[in-house]
């Protein structure tokens, strides 16, 4: 069983940055591909970034250029790193394996004002 965390949300205004970060615990057999994925109110959840266990990244077209993933020195630890944000990259933001196999954890609020 795996227990995700997600932290590093809140409200910026267009044009800010925010660090978002992820920490997966428990049983963890193998290094995953991990991932960023954004669920906005009345919208699907939506895959943001992902990043394979060799550094290669994946980025939605909204957010290439503004978004940076990256893994941490621990296998089961992710950041997402968000710059220039825009009034529509509000969401909730979650971190999973790619493709999901875990539960999702609780989530973490970023709301950009304009």
């Amino acid at each position: 069983q795996v227990r995700l965390v997600e932290s590093g949300g809140g409200l910026v205004q267009a044009g800010g940055s925010l660090r978002l970060s992820c920490a997966a615990s428990g049983s963890i057999f193998s290094v995953e591909t991990m991932g960023w994925y954004r669920q906005a109110p009345g919208k699907q959840r939506e895959v943001v970034a992902h990043i394979t266990t060799y550094g290669t990244t994946y980025y939605t077209d909204s957010v290439k250029g503004r978004f940076t993933i990256t893994r941490g020195g621990a296998k089961n630890t992710v950041y997402l790193q968000m710059n220039s944000l825009k009034p529509e990259d509000t969401a909730v933001y979650f971190c999973n394996s790619y493709p999901v196999s875990w539960a999702w954890g609780q989530g973490t609020q970023v709301t950009v004002s304009s």
